[in-house]
């Protein structure tokens, strides 16, 4: 009866074990590598190189951090080596392209210009990985359909 007994505590001891375990088992995500960021950077960079745009470009990983940054000779803008960070961040972080957040100001939600912190321009959008934002890219040249067409060619970039 005590070797039974001893048996069974065994057997429910190794279920719970592996039970235990299995809940404590943590998903994984693709995460932004430094050999992806630049790849990301030179596409953009060769975009804005091709149309004669010079500006700043930013790479951020998932929660806004800086990956990689490089500012072109005769970039359009100065203030661009803070802007183009920002717009990465805040797509990174909204999940969405900064220039949704820009449409929602100056359309039916003017209330969004309240996150401070955040660069709510058009310019700034996620990378995605396995259908997870892994960071952003964010570009300040000298429009905001030139910031989304370099930002584009970094995005395609990681596919």
């Amino acid at each position: 009866m005590i070797i039974k007994t001893r048996l069974l505590a065994l057997a429910l001891s190794s279920l719970l074990a592996a039970n235990v375990a299995a809940a404590a088992t943590l998903p994984t995500q693709p995460v932004l590598t430094l050999a992806a960021a630049q790849q990301v950077l030179q596409a953009a960079q060769a975009k804005a190189q091709a149309e004669n745009w010079p500006c700043v470009i930013s790479v951020v990983d998932a929660a806004g951090l800086p990956v990689a940054l490089v500012r072109m000779d005769n970039a359009a803008v100065p203030a661009g080596v803070e802007i183009a960070p920002g717009k990465a961040r805040t797509a990174a972080l909204f999940r969405r392209p900064s220039g949704a957040l820009e449409d929602a100001i100056n359309g039916n939600r003017p209330a969004a210009a309240t996150a401070r912190g955040f660069v709510l321009m058009r310019g700034g959008l996620p990378l995605v990985a396995d259908g997870q934002v892994v960071g952003a890219i964010g570009v300040s040249a000298d429009t905001p359909q030139h910031d989304e067409d370099i930002a584009k060619a970094g995005v395609a970039a990681l596919k």
